[in-house]
């Protein structure tokens, strides 16, 4: 058997945006990937179903598998034939035991490749406002591990760090930082030097405790640290305030599950990152088309008999269309029927199919489609309807109200509920760990509390895209905001609102 490929991965410091384009694409075609919990729970989310994930688990003080079983585990999976990525947090090569992981596939013959992730060392101050490096303050920067074994001292040359002048950027050093201050201070560092801790980088638990060399340990024990956390000392820290930027984004801190089906979860997590959000991507829904479907088929050759051709909703508009090129047709069969669409999603996607919407309702909703819809209605014709097998009856009961209509509404999928098997969302609802979770439908709210299955969710807020959503969300005892329009931008708008007003 061929042996596979190795692929050392840098995942970056947790934030998604600064995973390489080259990592994503080896993470999206990997038969195998064996991660460590560094790299974040956003990144976790997002791994590929159709991959083998192996958990390492290294983190400080406590490793799943010791590194030379994770060699061994490398090399077995290579050998087996797979595509392998070792995914890491920050750069693999730093501080990361990277090199130690491909020795052992070097001995054996094994095809490797090293992908190199944004460090810590670099990324993390950069998102404080730090500048590692600035002409008017040090030329030169410094990466030091921090950590050191349990009951030994701290074994770092000290005189040769102060003697650097430049920035000094120690990793895993929290449990050493009283060590590592007094070292500084002992080799001759001025005691006013600037100093600064920073906690969990890029993410929602980013913090900041800026001190001086002297006084940071103390500044620590008074405001409290969490791991990971890094520790930087030099005159650069003085621009923190100047230059902070993330903390300034106005979702900063927050940490927000979004719920749509996979397919369609993209833009929405990106517009909510760029608002400074850390985003968890979990599909509470997805959608299966019903196969076969005899009903649709039968509808299809005869669409010419139809006035009206009704959607609502993104995934209904994709399966149609797709069902209609199964059976040998595309948008010509459509006649001179008018097309309905339930909202701008709706539209979108039936543009990518070269179909317009004749008639939007004002308010996206199944009851103002329907009203919509009847309104134009002069009396005696066909409404083909294609959706959800669960739809709205609120539809139903507004297109009855027509004069003299005939209506034949065809189901085209089933929503599935799905429950994250990645990370414990009860388990985060109970810790706090959760701010908000964004929903696009009354079904993934649904699909939200089976996966959230014993959690008190009274205490998170749910942004709702519609009333039907907000209701379904109030059922469950959750404090609601409602966006002002069902579009993902107004979305948005209403997860700023609802953080803000909890600051």
């Amino acid at each position: 058997m061929k042996a596979g490929t190795v692929y050392l991965v840098g995942a970056g410091p947790s934030d998604v945006g600064l995973l390489t384009e080259r990592g994503r694409q080896l993470i999206e075609s990997a038969d195998v990937i064996v991660y460590d919990r560094l790299i974040g729970t956003s990144l976790l989310l997002q791994l590929p179903d159709s991959a083998e994930l192996i958990d390492v688990g290294k983190r400080a003080g406590h490793h799943t598998l010791p590194q030379e079983d994770i060699n061994r585990l490398l090399l077995t999976k290579a050998q087996e034939g797979k595509t392998v990525v070792r995914l890491k947090g920050g750069d693999p090569f730093l501080f990361g035991r990277g090199g130690e992981e491909l020795e052992l596939l070097a001995q054996h013959g094994i095809p490797f490749e090293v992908v190199p992730g944004v460090p810590s060392a670099i990324s993390v101050p950069a998102y404080n406002g730090i500048p590692v490096t600035h002409r008017d303050a040090v030329s030169s920067l410094h990466i030091i591990t921090g950590h050191k074994r349990s009951g030994q001292p701290l074994d770092l040359d000290f005189d040769a760090l102060v003697n650097t002048r430049g920035t000094l950027v120690f990793l895993m050093g929290v449990s050493a930082l009283r060590d590592i201050c007094a070292g500084l201070l002992d080799a001759g560092m001025k005691p006013e030097m600037p100093a600064a801790i920073l906690q969990q980088g890029t993410t929602a638990g980013q913090k900041r405790v800026s001190a001086t060399v002297s006084t940071l340990p103390q500044e620590v024990e008074r405001q409290g640290i969490a791991t990971p956390a890094i520790i930087v000392v030099g005159e650069v820290c003085r621009y923190a305030e100047q230059f902070a930027w993330a903390e300034r984004r106005p979702l900063f801190g927050a940490r927000i599950v979004v719920t749509r089906p996979k397919a369609r979860i993209g833009t929405l997590s990106g517009l909510l990152r760029e608002q400074g959000a850390e985003v968890w991507e979990i599909p509470a829904i997805r959608t299966e088309p019903i196969v076969p479907n005899d009903a649709l088929t039968r509808e299809l050759h005869r669409l010419e008999t139809f006035q009206y051709l009704v959607f609502t909703s993104p995934a209904g508009a994709e399966v149609f269309c797709e069902a209609m090129l199964d059976a040998g047709m595309d948008i010509r069969r459509l006649g001179a029927g008018k097309i309905a669409a339930i909202g701008a999603g709706t539209q979108r996607e039936l543009r990518k199919h070269g179909i317009l919407a004749d008639l939007v309702p004002d308010v996206y909703d199944a009851a103002h489609l329907g009203r919509t819809i009847a309104a134009d209605c002069k009396g005696g014709e066909r409404i083909l309807i294609v959706r959800a097998k669960e739809g709205s009856p609120a539809l139903i009961e507004e297109l009855s109200k027509a004069k003299n209509v005939e209506l034949v509404d065809i189901p085209l999928y089933e929503t599935v509920y799905e429950t994250p098997a990645r990370v414990d969302l009860a388990a985060a609802i109970g810790a706090g760990a959760l701010d908000m979770a964004v929903f696009t439908s009354a079904s993934t709210v649904r699909g939200f509390a089976r996966a959230a299955a014993g959690a008190d969710l009274t205490g998170l807020t749910a942004v709702c895209i519609g009333t039907q959503t907000e209701q379904a969300a109030q059922q469950l005892g959750m404090k609601t905001v409602t966006a002002e329009t069902a579009t993902v931008d107004s979305l948005v708008q209403a997860a700023v609102r609802a953080f803000s007003d909890r600051r």
